[in-house]
């Protein structure tokens, strides 16, 4: 099946970019190299073409009670005008998917799922919502989106707005409505999956072309590059940023994969919450941990085997080069007893047999305050 393109595809053409599917489009997976976008995120500002996001709208006299029921997080203590982060979970605990939640009225939510779970999602929430007056609305591609990461993303974006950008005024995990580079309707997020200080873009599909241009011309004083999944893959793991359909699954709950601050427990009526109650009184038995190597130089593959004295305690479920920290990074569910930070670990490669050794990190290794994002 031949893949979809995005508005920008012609322009990553045009600039040499290596074109690799995701979820269907053709989408960019770096344009330079991975390392020199990863860097330029983290010291500058990237530019990512994300219109595959596809946002879900919830409505209606109901809709937050449903999601009271559907979302592990609670809506009830969001105020118009800000954002959570929750999993969606089954009865048994397992993660249906991890989404955030934007609130823009009393009866009104957004709910931004992992791409390639939007169909289930919807599917999820409109099963729940039987019985309720509460509508789900699948938005397609009627909205573009695109994001701007990194600590110049504030004064690039304040080139293109009238909005005050200021944290005091739109802080981390809160979103306002603006017109961007004369594009009306414009909703800036600031949020992202970099570990910077960021915004997220959703506005209408019809100037998805203009948007990205405008963002690209505003951004060159400050050193901002266009940037593809590789280096996106490649800063997330460096802050433990877990990802849906290599991390998490739905055989994975919350509390094993290092999410339980996410678990609204004080709310009695979530889907899963007996479950993970559970596992919260008994503990669980394995958990997503970061393993940290000395370099660059061994990366591991998902499916690969922690080890402590030679035996299987776990394995690997995704892996990257931290650029920024000069170390390879693998995130992987270990057994309680080798997730202890400070661990040292040796993970065995499938691909050669190759063994190298790591340590493994309860936190983030890239600024585990999260002084950055909320800049």
């Amino acid at each position: 099946m031949a893949r979809r393109h995005t508005p920008y595809y012609h322009k990553f053409v045009a600039l040499g970019a290596e074109m690799v599917d995701r979820i269907g489009f053709d989408s960019a997976f770096k344009f330079t190299s991975v390392e020199a976008e990863h860097m330029a995120t983290r010291q500058r500002a990237g530019l990512y073409d994300v219109y595959y996001q596809v946002l879900l709208d919830v409505r209606g006299n109901d809709a937050e009670r449903l999601l009271r029921r559907t979302l592990v997080n609670d809506v009830a203590r969001l105020d118009v005008g800000k954002a959570l982060y929750s999993s969606v979970c089954k009865p048994d605990g397992g993660m249906v998917d991890d989404l955030t939640c934007l609130r823009l009225g009393a009866d009104h939510f957004w709910l931004c799922p992992t791409p390639s779970r939007v169909d289930t999602v919807a599917a999820w929430m409109e099963a729940h919502a039987a019985g309720m007056s509460a509508y789900v609305t699948n938005l397609r591609c009627g909205r573009a989106f695109i994001s701007i990461q990194g600590p110049r993303a504030r004064d690039v974006l304040s080139r293109l707005t009238d909005a005050d950008l200021a944290t005091a005024t739109l802080p981390y995990y809160a979103w306002t409505r603006a017109v961007v580079a004369d594009v009306p309707d414009t909703v800036i997020s600031r949020t992202g999956y970099s570990g910077e200080l960021g915004y997220e873009l959703f506005y209408p599909g019809e100037y998805a072309e203009h948007m990205w241009d405008a963002v690209l011309a505003a951004g060159r004083p400050d050193g901002l590059v266009p940037c593809g999944l590789g280096a996106l893959r490649s800063v997330r793991i460096e802050k433990r940023y877990p990802l849906y359909g290599l991390d998490l699954d739905e055989t994975t709950s919350p509390l094993e994969a290092g999410l339980g601050w996410t678990v609204r427990f004080d709310n009695p009526d979530f889907i899963g919450r007996d479950a993970l109650l559970r596992q919260r009184d008994r503990g669980v038995g394995r958990s997503l941990v970061l393993m940290e190597f000395p370099d660059l130089e061994f990366v591991p593959a998902p499916g690969d085997a922690v080890q402590v004295e030679g035996r299987n305690v776990g394995k690997v479920t995704s892996a990257d080069r931290g650029y920024h920290l000069r170390k390879s990074l693998a995130l992987g569910y270990v057994a309680p007893e080798a997730a202890k930070d400070g661990e040292t670990v040796a993970i065995r490669r499938g691909a050669d047999g190759a063994t190298g050794r790591a340590v493994v990190r309860t936190s983030a290794p890239y600024d585990p305050e999260r002084k950055r994002v909320r800049a």
